[in-house]
Order: structure tokens, then C-alpha cells, then sequence
């Protein structure tokens, strides 16, 4: 039992530490928004109206750039 959630735990590090600018992500408290800024702990993510909100990298549950652009060939940076 302890050997799944250590492997769930490593994808998750592995998932947070390799987003970047431009992701749409959406948080643990279910916040979506597109990552203007990134540090060693936090990122400031940007929601819908403009508004910014600085959060800990371990509040994003999910990356849904594929969701806003299904098309492969579509830029993140594109708005």
C-alpha cells in the first residue's frame, strides 16, 4: 500500500516542478487560471477578469492546457 502512494507522490513532484509560463492549470480549490509567474515555491496565476492570485505550487492539482488548446500545434503563449 505504501509503495503506489510514494509512486503517486513522485509523479506529482515530477508534474509540479515542470510547469512554466503560459500553463492553464487549475488549483486544489478548484480555481482556474494561466501561470503568469513562476518560483522556487509559488506561482501567480492569472483568472478570468484580469485578477492575479499568488499560490503554493502544491495547490495545482491539474494541467489543462490540452483542455484550452486540443490542438497540438497551438501555442501556449496564443490567447
Amino acid at each position: 500500500m505504501i509503495r503506489p502512494q510514494r509512486k503517486k507522490e513522485k509523479e506529482q513532484k515530477l508534474f509540479r516542478d515542470q510547469l512554466g509560463k503560459g500553463r492553464w492549470v487549475i488549483t486544489i480549490g478548484g480555481v482556474h487560471g494561466k501561470i503568469l509567474e513562476l518560483s522556487d515555491s509559488t506561482l501567480v496565476v492569472e483568472t478570468e477578469g484580469q485578477g492575479r492570485l499568488k499560490i503554493e505550487r502544491s495547490a495545482v492539482s491539474v494541467d489543462s492546457t490540452l483542455a484550452v488548446y486540443p490542438d497540438p500545434q497551438a501555442s501556449v503563449t496564443k490567447k
